[in-house]
C-alpha cells in the first residue's frame, strides 16, 4: 500500500449473526448496534485509526451504507466489541492472514474475492476472546462491563466539566464525566456500581436518581425524578423518565414519563407512551425464553431477567403492558388494554384485545418524516428504500 493511501476497512457483518440480531438489525449493519457508550462501529475506528470506512452487509442497506472495496482491504467483524490488544492485533495483520476465534472471524487482511471463498494463507488467534453481540439480549448483559472500559477510554488524560453544588454524589466523584454542555443539578448520583458519563448538551433534570454504570450520549434528556440504575446507556437524543434498569437505548427514542424498562434494548426513533411497562422476571422464577427470527420460534436463553426488545419506529400507547422478553419489530404501533403476545412482528399495528393488523407503508412514511422532523432529521430516499425491504420480508409476519 502506498504511504500516502489510507487503509481500507470494511466492518462485516456475519450473516448468521446478524440474522439471529433481528429486529435491531433490520435497519443498520450490526457495529451500529450501541453497547456501553458508543457503537460497536465507533469503537473500532477509534482504535484502528484514520482509514477509509466502509460497511458489508445486507444488499438492502447499501444505499445508506455503501461499501468500499479495494484490491487490499482490512475487514473486521462488526459484532466484535474491540478492545486496545485485539485492535493491535488486527492491524498487525500480514496480506492473506486471519485472526479468528474457533470457527469465527474476527478480521482478515486481504482480497474481497478470498474473504468471501474465506481463503486465508494463514490463521493466528487472540491472547483472550473478545466479548460478542450475537443476540439482542447480549447488549444489556455485557453493557456494564463495555461501558466502564469506554469510559476509561474517553475520559483518559482529559478533565470533566465542574459538577454543580447542588448536586449529591455518593461515592468517589472522580468517577463522574461531564462534557461541554453538558447541564445537571438537583439530582442523586452514586458511582460505587460504576462511573456516570454525562455527554455535550445533556440535560439531567433536578430529582433525578442515577446509579453507574450510566452514560448519556449527546443531547439525550433525563426527566424530573427519573430512577435509572445501571448499567443503563441513553443514546444521542434520547428521554428518559419514571425507572428503567440495565436498559440500552441506541438513540432518538423516548420512555419520557413514569412506566418501567429494565434489561431491555430500544431501537432509534421508538416511543414509549406514559405508563408504560415491561416485564424483565417471570412470576414463577423460571428460565425466559426469547422470540428467535432464524429459529422462528421461542427459544431458550439461560437468562432470568430479560425485557422488552423493540425495533426502531416502533410506539406504545399510554399504559401499554408488556410480558416478560417481549419481542417487537419495526415500525409497530401498539395500544389498548391488555398484554400483546410476546412477539409482534414488524408493521403491525394494535392491541391484545382488538388485535393487530397491517400498517399501510405509505402511512409509516408519513409517520416517520414527522417524527425525525421533529430532531431536524430527514427521512431520506435510502431510508424509504430500506423500509421497503423490511416490509416485503415473509419474516416479518411471523
Amino acid at each position: 500500500m502506498p504511504a500516502n493511501m489510507k487503509r481500507n476497512i470494511i466492518i462485516f457483518d456475519d450473516t448468521e449473526v446478524r440474522r439471529h440480531l433481528l429486529p435491531l438489525s433490520y435497519t443498520r449493519p450490526v457495529a451500529l448496534l450501541r453497547v456501553g457508550i458508543t457503537t460497536i462501529d465507533e469503537k473500532w475506528r477509534s482504535m484502528l485509526g484514520e482509514a477509509t470506512y466502509s460497511y458489508l452487509s445486507v444488499p438492502y442497506l447499501k444505499g445508506k451504507y455503501p461499501l468500499r472495496a479495494r484490491r487490499d482491504n482490512l475487514l473486521v467483524a462488526g459484532h466484535v466489541i474491540p478492545t486496545p490488544a485485539l485492535a493491535e492485533q488486527v492491524l498487525q495483520l500480514k496480506h492473506g492472514e486471519a485472526l479468528m476465534v474457533g470457527e469465527d472471524l474476527i478480521a482478515f487482511n486481504g482480497s474481497a474475492q478470498d474473504f468471501d471463498n474465506r481463503h486465508w494463507q494463514k490463521v493466528v488467534y487472540p491472547e483472550v476472546k473478545p466479548d460478542m453481540i450475537t443476540r439482542p439480549y447480549h447488549i444489556f448483559e455485557l453493557n456494564g462491563k463495555v461501558l466502564k472500559a469506554d469510559f476509561e477510554r474517553l475520559t483518559a488524560g482529559r478533565t470533566s466539566q465542574p459538577l454543580s453544588e447542588s448536586n449529591t454524589v455518593i461515592g468517589d466523584p472522580s468517577r463522574i464525566f461531564l462534557e461541554p454542555g453538558a447541564w445537571v443539578e438537583g439530582a442523586f448520583l452514586n458511582t460505587h456500581e460504576g462511573p456516570i458519563y454525562i455527554g455535550h448538551d445533556v440535560e439531567v433534570m433536578e430529582g433525578s436518581m442515577i446509579r453507574g454504570a450510566f452514560a448519556a450520549c449527546s443531547h439525550a434528556k433525563v426527566k424530573l425524578g427519573a430512577k435509572i440504575y445501571g448499567a443503563t446507556t441513553l443514546g444521542p437524543y434520547c428521554k428518559v423518565g419514571g425507572e428503567v434498569e440495565n436498559t440500552v437505548m441506541i438513540g432518538y427514542s423516548n420512555k419520557a414519563h413514569d412506566g418501567f424498562i429494565g434489561d431491555a434494548v430500544i431501537g432509534e426513533w421508538c416511543n414509549l407512551g406514559g405508563g408504560t411497562t415491561a416485564s424483565d422476571l417471570k412470576n414463577d422464577y423460571s428460565e425466559i425464553k426469547v422470540w428467535d427470527y432464524v429459529e422462528q420460534r421461542f427459544v431458550r436463553t439461560g437468562l432470568q431477567f430479560c425485557g422488552l426488545i423493540m425495533g426502531d419506529h416502533s410506539k406504545t400507547g399510554v399504559n401499554s403492558m408488556f410480558n416478560t422478553a417481549t419481542v417487537v419489530g419495526v415500525g409497530a404501533n401498539i395500544h389498548g388494554a391488555g398484554f400483546p403476545r410476546n412477539f409482534v412482528g414488524s408493521f403491525q399495528e394494535g392491541s391484545a384485545t382488538a388485535g393487530f393488523k397491517d400498517v399501510p407503508l405509505q402511512a409509516f412514511f408519513a409517520i416517520a418524516e414527522r417524527v425525525m422532523a421533529r430532531r431536524n432529521v430527514q427521512f431520506t430516499d435510502a431510508d424509504r428504500d430500506i423500509f421497503t425491504a423490511i416490509y416485503n420480508l415473509k419474516e416479518r409476519y411471523k
